[in-house]
């Protein structure tokens, strides 16, 4: 497609938001049907115009191609007359591949083709929903609750059935509704959010959420809520081994958990799109590992695999968290008694530790300390390699553009080439990081990478993904002949 006039730009611009306008009732119906529509790995469902379009614009820079609503829109529309069984269709990939076949294939056959093995195939990706239930409802659970609630689609996946609290106060639920109403970093709810007192219930987007009472983790009926063989995902931190995490295993209705942050002892340490696999039947206590871990454990790893690191640091400037004090008060820890929104303050990390887990190659490899920093979310991680042997800035930079763009990591890693990005434009991305592409450094064979993390959204999708795999939720992919990178 040519690059239109100058003249042109408005008209051109009104065509594809047009486009995208149509787009969303085929999304939608899809997503009704569990047919989930993806460009290069960005969830293209509950979007706006724009939003879709500046998914299309992600497109053109990162993957440098002509990609935009003019290519995936017919790809679209072929697509949403077909009788698909539930499936990930990457609309971006998949317009991509047909434009270098369009002026041999027609839209509607080209589909068919790519589409073959889930055209009428009705069987559901688990056999019934999965409930779940939401132990603690702090920062990371009031995350991980809007993305069950947007995530419901169908209703035959994950189900977001009960929240487990203390009570606080005689209207604790009205005051737990309104924390999930609005919040002062990711904004407010997309959907509405009604409370229901006598039943205590929150009912949001129609799911009914019942609002648990309790403080022994080993005493609740969950079945009396109509809740069974739910995995319970714990938020609070407040046990990290295994006999504590299975004191949850010991009440009515449950059968696996999930804790959102490092596992200790025996309990295995999941970062989704890594070690996944690595879950099996007999495992009914995991751990998601922390959000550093998350971020800079893919990257590492595409790195390794690649350019095989020798030693390397880890510094991670992280955000302020619930853990330090407003202002200067007693901590038992060195440091972070300390005014959290006043001071940067060295403090220590165990991610690289945590890496050496998941990574044993690196053994040894890998020193690590952190910064905390007066922003309320997104921190950043820097890592400096020294690698095996010589490279470019240029090789690095196209080495991990398109591990974010093609590679079984694309869900982990985000990729951004523009010199302006800062922290705050990293709220909201639901990738583990975001590697600065601007930033890159390189010298020999030392390479310095600078990669961003929303350590509450990011990390709360990582947490959903470790819960699905853990469910046995798993999708064809559509196209099924996409190029991995081999790592």
């Amino acid at each position: 497609m040519s690059l239109p006039s100058l003249d042109d730009y408005f008209p051109d611009w009104k065509e594809r938001e047009a486009l995208a306008e149509g787009m969303i009732p085929m999304i939608g119906q899809l997503y009704r049907n569990n047919v989930v529509v993806y460009c290069y790995g960005r969830a293209m469902h509950n979007q706006s115009v724009t939003q879709l379009m500046k998914a299309h614009r992600y497109v053109r820079q990162v993957e440098q191609n002509e990609l935009s609503e003019f290519e995936t829109y017919p790809v679209l529309e072929a697509i949403s007359k077909l009788d698909l069984g539930p499936c990930h269709v990457d609309l971006g990939k998949l317009a991509t591949k047909f434009m270098a076949e369009s002026e041999t294939i027609s839209a509607e056959d080209f589909v068919v083709r790519e589409c073959k093995s889930v055209i009428g195939v009705k069987a559901p990706p688990i056999e019934k929903p999965q409930d779940i239930v939401l132990y603690g409802f702090g920062r990371i659970g009031r995350l991980l609750a809007r993305l069950l609630i947007e995530k419901t689609g169908g209703g035959g996946q994950l189900r977001l059935r009960a929240i487990v609290v203390r009570r606080g106060s005689d209207d604790d639920i009205v005051r737990r509704a309104s924390l999930l109403r609005r919040d002062s970093i990711h904004g407010s709810f997309q959907g509405t959010i009604r409370v229901d007192e006598e039943n205590e219930c929150i009912i949001a987007n129609g799911n009914v959420i019942r609002v648990i009472y309790a403080s022994d983790p080993a005493k609740i009926d969950y079945t009396e809520y109509g809740i069974d063989d739910a995995i319970v995902i714990d938020n609070t931190g407040v046990w990290r081994d295994k006999d504590g995490l299975s004191q949850h295993l010991k009440s009515k209705g449950t059968k696996r958990v999930v804790l959102t942050a490092p596992g200790k002892g025996s309990v295995k340490n999941i970062v989704s799109g890594l070690n996944t696999r690595d879950i099996t039947d007999e495992d009914h206590v995991l751990a998601a590992g922390s959000c550093t871990t998350n971020a800079i454990v893919p990257v590492l790893k595409a790195m390794n695999d690649n350019f095989e690191i020798v030693n390397g640091h880890m510094e991670t400037v992280h955000s302020y968290t619930n853990d330090q004090n407003l202002i200067d008060n007693y901590h038992k820890s060195n440091r972070r008694g300390r005014g959290a929104p006043l001071n940067m303050v060295i403090t220590e990390t165990g991610a690289s530790s945590a890496v050496v887990k998941l990574l044993p190659e690196l053994e040894g490899k890998l020193t690590g300390n952190a910064i905390r920093v007066p922003t309320p979310n997104v921190s950043l991680a820097i890592l400096n390699l020294t690698l095996s042997r010589e490279t470019t800035e240029e090789e690095v930079k196209d080495f991990l553009r398109n591990a974010a763009l093609h590679s079984s990591l694309q869900r982990q890693i985000d990729f951004t080439t523009s010199p302006d990005v800062v922290s705050s434009d990293m709220v909201g991305n639901r990738h583990a990081c975001i590697v600065d592409g601007e930033a890159i450094i390189v010298k020999d064979n030392r390479v310095v990478l600078y990669v961003w993390y929303d350590n509450e959204f990011g990390y709360a999708c990582q947490v959903v993904r470790v819960t699905q795999s853990l469910a046995g939720i798993v999708y064809p992919l559509i196209p099924e002949d996409v190029v991995k990178m081999g790592f």
